[in-house]
């Protein structure tokens, strides 16, 4: 069972209290720690942007009246979208990071000794396009910590940028020493892969066609192998079989040592061992099979590697399948790019605060329980007014 962190709603404002206020002061009414702590509760509650928030704040004045000082009242919706337009994303997020820490020290203790993952993929907003001013949807990239299932950070592509500039730049903003980092194909990249390890970190990369020379290198290896039923390598096997909904699915691990004649070997930092995922799956009489390689600066240990893959499957079975179907992203309608930022990160922080809850409900229900009951409101956020 997780143990909630407990603290007031007074030590959850002075995790901002560096925090710059964008705001002239001019006719400054409301404080900004009244309307950051009204838009984490209402986001945690089923809100979903500045009109939401401000409804939920205005249904909830008489509660919010005894746990903040709002000198002027409710602030107004207009007023919450103008802050959260104006506050700078990187130190919004970064205001997070130790109230997040309170929360991944407790599950790391709860965890033991296993080695911290970190997983790092992009999702487009698809709703969010801004046609009049010439703007596609807004792309995010996020990093997801396997071990205790929170948003560690997250960066907004640039228009007309991609993955591949946005993941160096949020690697920088993460404590990725002793952990090993996933990334999918977009971010199977040298200079990617030189500062994980520049940073303490081991990647695991999905390795595709976009590495072309290195692919077909390690596509050549391993066809060789197979016909060789894997007597030649020194390599390692593992096999998972799981059924349910009527499919079965097997999956086969399969890590080799890198053989000293791989071509362009030497251009990848560290790299130790490549590895093979063969997932065969029959459903209703039809039978499917997909290979992946990947390339990573592991040394040799099969289950480690499985591990590594499957935890990196969490980042897109649990926060972005989370974030469509009960945060309903995808329908997010923010034109403004900071606005959408800063709400995105609110969503991913209410999701991992609502995993370290104890009970047996859905994240869903969770947010719905919230919305109806502050005591368990204040549960999921570890707040004790008492």
């Amino acid at each position: 069972m997780k143990k909630i962190v407990e603290q007031d709603v007074v030590s959850v404002m002075e995790f901002f209290s560096d925090l710059e206020d964008p705001r002239s002061p001019v006719n400054r009414l409301h404080l900004l720690g009244d309307i950051i702590v009204i838009c984490i509760c209402a986001i945690v509650s089923g809100a979903d942007g500045p009109q939401a928030i401000g409804v939920w704040a205005a249904s909830k004045q008489d509660w919010l009246k005894k746990v903040l000082q709002l000198p002027h009242g409710i602030p107004s919706h207009d007023t919450i979208g103008r802050v959260l337009a104006t506050l700078k994303p990187s130190a919004f997020q970064a205001c997070f990071e130790k109230w997040t820490a309170r929360f991944q020290s407790s599950a790391d203790s709860l965890a033991g000794p296993a080695t911290p993952q970190i997983a790092i993929d992009g999702k487009a907003l698809r709703r969010s396009h801004d046609q009049l001013h010439g703007l596609g949807p807004l792309f995010l990239v996020s990093a997801w910590s396997v071990n205790c299932g929170m948003s560690l950070g997250q960066l907004a592509i640039e228009e007309k940028s991609n993955e591949i500039t946005a993941i160096p730049k949020l690697l920088e903003n993460l404590d990725v020493q002793g952990a090993i980092v996933t990334i999918d194909a977009a971010g199977c990249q040298k200079n990617i892969a030189k500062q994980i390890v520049d940073q303490g970190g081991d990647y695991v990369l999905a390795l595709k066609g976009n590495q072309e020379t290195i692919h077909q290198a390690v596509q050549h290896y391993v066809a060789e192998q197979t016909l060789n039923g894997f007597s030649l390598a020194a390599g390692r096997h593992h096999t998972v079989s799981q059924e349910a909904h009527g499919r079965r699915e097997r999956y086969e691990y399969h890590q080799f040592a890198v053989p000293a004649q791989l071509k362009d070997r030497e251009k990848w930092a560290q790299l130790k061992t490549i590895g093979v995922v063969v997932r065969v799956s029959e459903q209703q009489g039809k039978v499917t099979c997909e290979t992946r390689y990947f390339l990573s600066s592991l040394s040799l240990g099969v289950k480690q590697f499985a591990q590594a893959v499957r935890g990196h499957w969490a980042i897109e079975n649990t926060l972005h399948w989370c974030l469509d179907v009960t945060f309903r992203e995808d329908e997010s309608r923010l034109r403004n790019r900071i606005a959408g930022e800063n709400v995105a990160w609110l969503k991913r922080f209410a999701i991992g605060i609502s995993k370290q809850h104890h009970s047996k409900e859905s994240v869903a229900m969770r947010r719905r329980k919230a919305g109806w009951n502050e005591d368990f409101l204040m549960q999921l956020l570890g707040i004790s007014l008492g």
